[in-house]
């Protein structure tokens, strides 16, 4: 059924899978929920766990593996670790 939807509806392959997958619907969804978290200004460490369990995933690394596998996603997290270096620097001047 998935392949009939894929043909029907266009979709092309973004990756090197040759094909969209249904994994692929789901780092979808937990890379841009995470990424709205973050304009939102939502504390990433007491969502994780709940995208985890939502995702089914056993251990909690698995969705931390989206912050350092997706490039946009560490690019945020780096920001946020150099504002706090920031503010813990400033602390101890």
């Amino acid at each position: 059924m998935f392949c009939q939807l894929r043909e029907q509806l266009g979709w092309i392959d973004r990756g090197g899978h040759g094909q969209p997958r249904v994994h692929d619907l789901r780092h979808s969804f937990a890379v841009r929920r995470m990424i709205l978290w973050h304009q939102q200004g939502a504390n990433l460490d007491q969502r994780m766990l709940a995208l985890s369990t939502y995702m089914g995933h056993i251990n909690i690394s698995s969705t931390y593996w989206y912050l350092s596998g997706v490039p946009e996603l560490m690019a945020l997290a780096g920001a946020k670790f150099e504002s706090f270096a920031n503010i813990a620097e400033s602390d101890n001047e």
